[in-house]
């Protein structure tokens, strides 16, 4: 399993290079490069997917809900775990903790967090652990309403990873379950807005995808000069630069401050000539 683990990673690490050239957004190698039983392993990008609402799983403390139950009230980030993984998703977990630790954003207030289980046969007493490990990590107050953990049966399950374009597979011999990483930015109504691969996630991205997913109702206006600048590009699962709207806002400052700079001068100028003229008609006097 360790080695299955390591080629992963060396799949999601490809991901990442290879995007440009894939079709359907599909971010691994095509099924027939990839090593023997990992065919059906990847991320299939499903951007602007409804996440099903009606689907029914456990929370961590065993309460049956439904994902519409999280959906309507703030942008969310999913993420597709299973709690006795042995490394990958661990990592996962650790690097979008400590990414959200770097946030000034708060899990519970500005955006919510949804850690779903794939495996089936994991209880809602496995969640409630993991939730108090993490949450334990993160240390901010507030957090245990806003970041869940959820378990359920295996047509939620499917239907979920379906939905999220996740891809993963079962091996009998080891009893774990082949998968890459990905965490996704979903909208306030469960819509898929963007994906972030691998297992470090920038928290600026993160930051700037929630503002987008929320339409701009969190945030501030240097985030929205920063979206206007920078770009999510679904092939990279990252921000970057627009040049040209880069340009555009450097080309506004100067004007506007060869404006601000006319406008000084000219009523400088008027000031000095002002002063002159009372000074012409005092020596008259």
């Amino acid at each position: 399993m360790m080695m299955i683990a390591v080629v992963l990673s060396v799949i999601t690490l490809q991901s990442s290079t290879l995007g440009q050239g894939m079709t359907k957004g599909i971010m691994s190698p095509p099924a027939n490069v990839r090593p023997p039983g990992l065919k059906n392993v990847g991320i299939e990008q499903h951007l602007n997917e409804q996440i099903p609402p009606e689907l029914i799983f456990r929370d961590e403390n065993g309460n049956q809900v439904r994902l519409a139950d999280y959906f309507g009230k703030k942008p969310m980030i999913l993420n597709l775990v299973y709690y006795q993984c042995p490394m990958l998703c661990g990592e996962v977990l650790s690097g979008l903790e400590s990414a959200l630790r770097v946030l000034k954003f708060d899990v519970g207030n500005q955006f919510d967090v949804l850690t779903v289980s794939f495996d089936p046969r994991e209880t809602p007493a496995m969640a409630t652990a993991k939730k108090a490990e993490f949450l334990k990590r993160y240390g901010r107050p507030g957090a245990t309403q806003g970041w869940h953990f959820l378990t359920g049966p295996q047509q939620s399950i499917h239907a979920l990873t379906k939905a999220a374009g996740f891809q993963y597979e079962y091996d009998a011999n080891s009893g774990q379950f082949a998968h890459t990483t990905a965490i996704m930015v979903l909208t306030p109504e469960g819509r898929i807005a963007q994906y972030y691969y691998g297992v470090e996630y920038a928290p600026k991205d993160l930051r700037l995808g929630l503002i987008q997913a929320s339409q701009n109702k969190i945030g501030n206006l240097a985030d929205q000069v920063l979206l206007y600048c920078y770009h999510y590009d679904p092939a990279t699962g990252k921000y970057g630069a627009v040049v040209m709207r880069i340009l555009r806002l450097a080309g506004a400052a100067t004007i506007l401050t060869l404006g601000l700079f006319m406008l000084v001068m000219f009523r400088k100028g008027s000031s000095t000539r002002s002063a002159e003229r009372m000074g012409d008609v005092t020596r008259a006097t």
